[in-house]
């Protein structure tokens, strides 16, 4: 099996996201949402642009998404009183216990993916991963290029 870092961040994100979907559909969420519940909880009312932008997802699967969790009353929607033409999203109740439960099970998730790792080497696995972010965001913005 090859084992490029590609291939290794895809098995180990689908393993993960194995593990979690049975508590997606008990929670009555679909692939995606939990973390559109988490932003709104941290940061309170926003446009649909502002998720797709900070989750780097197309505007269309946001609303897709918006509408779903709208629906189950997990959010709400109403006009922006700044500007019409758009709509803010804020979390519910029911929004707010589904992504508790939601980072509970996660946390759960994770403590066993890890399980032998160190407090250390948690740390260290953190960093790359987010200093690996940074390098495929500046690529994205045209900040560097595969020549630089």
């Amino acid at each position: 099996m090859e084992d490029s870092l590609h291939i290794l961040l895809y098995r180990a994100f689908h393993a993960q996201r194995n593990l979690l979907r049975p508590s997606l559909v008990e929670l009555g969420l679909g692939s995606g949402q939990p973390k559109l519940l988490a932003y709104l909880a941290a940061h309170g009312p926003c446009c649909q642009k502002e998720l797709a932008d900070y989750f780097d997802v197309d505007p269309a699967n946001v609303s897709r998404m918006m509408e779903s969790l709208e629906r189950g009353g997990f959010v709400t929607r109403q006009a922006d009183q700044q500007n019409r033409r758009r709509d803010l999203a804020e979390i519910t109740d029911r929004g707010r216990q589904a992504g508790a439960r939601w980072r509970s099970r996660y946390r759960e998730v994770e403590e066993r993916m890890l399980r032998d790792f160190s407090p250390e080497e948690r740390e260290r696995f953190k960093a790359y991963l987010v200093r690996a972010y940074r390098n495929a965001r500046e690529e994205m913005r045209g900040e560097k290029t595969w020549e630089s």
